[in-house]
């Protein structure tokens, strides 16, 4: 199922790579928004692409994107976009950065999609599927214990302030911890690279793309307490072994 939008999303993910790329490293022209996250040239073109494409490929579908909004709460079809996800590193040429592409369908996440051209990865999944990198197959590890465990977590700002004590002695008793924030963590967990990734804050666009991959790829994601995602909410992906240890300690 979902062959068509899977082959379009692949698509746009494409062009997004060209848009994205004939910019990065380049004349980056950066601008706050009124929440006073950065947005650049890159963010706004390559979601007006994908709109537009949407809007001739699947004429009844909506689109939810971070840069001109949407509605995402009723049923039926929505695609889902985060033009340039990461885009502080994006601005500092820093390679790590990505657009992620979603269709939920009514309540399910059928398919995701992420792209990031400046490390030569992309990533998709289609509900039943499995997961990929680059065409290939990935899978998470099988490690059990955080003794043995690679952990990563957005910066350590975010868990001191206010702090987060079962967190940071989590982090602290693991084999090995970094901070690979945004996207990036989530995707290492679903092709086994480390065993959890933990982000305080995660909007709908931030994850929806996420979610089939790892969860394709045999983990699980949820919010640091364990209950379903939602916009503003945290997010935990591991890879399924770990997850209920995890949140557990967490709540520390």
């Amino acid at each position: 199922m979902f062959e068509r939008e899977h082959a379009f999303a692949m698509e746009l993910a494409d062009r997004a790579a060209e848009i994205a790329l004939r910019v990065f490293r380049g004349d980056v022209d950066v601008r706050l928004k009124a929440d006073r996250t950065p947005v650049t040239q890159a963010d706004t073109d390559v979601e007006a692409m994908v709109r537009e494409r949407i809007a001739t490929a699947f004429p009844e579908d909506r689109v939810m994107g971070e840069e001109e909004g949407g509605d995402a709460s009723a049923e039926g079809r929505v695609w889902i976009v985060d033009p340039i996800d990461a885009t502080a590193n994006f601005a500092r040429g820093i390679p790590v950065w990505a657009t992620l592409i979603a269709l939920r369908v009514d309540d399910d996440v059928v398919l995701g999609v992420v792209g990031a051209p400046a490390l030569g990865e992309r990533y998709d999944a289609v509900r039943g599927g499995g997961a990929r990198c680059n065409g290939a197959p990935i899978q998470v590890s099988a490690i059990g214990d955080v003794a043995s465990a690679s952990l990563f977590s957005a910066g350590v700002d975010t868990w001191l302030s206010p702090p987060r004590p079962g967190v940071i002695d989590t982090l602290a008793q693991a084999h090995r911890t970094r901070g690979f924030g945004d996207f990036w963590g989530h995707m290492l967990v679903a092709r086994g690279g480390g065993e959890a990734m933990v982000d305080p804050v995660v909007a709908l666009w931030d994850f929806a793309a996420l979610v089939p991959i790892v969860e394709e790829a045999g983990g699980r994601a949820t919010t640091i307490e364990g209950g379903p995602l939602r916009h503003g909410g945290s997010m935990l992906s591991t890879n399924g072994a770990l997850h209920d240890e995890l949140v557990r300690r967490f709540a520390g």
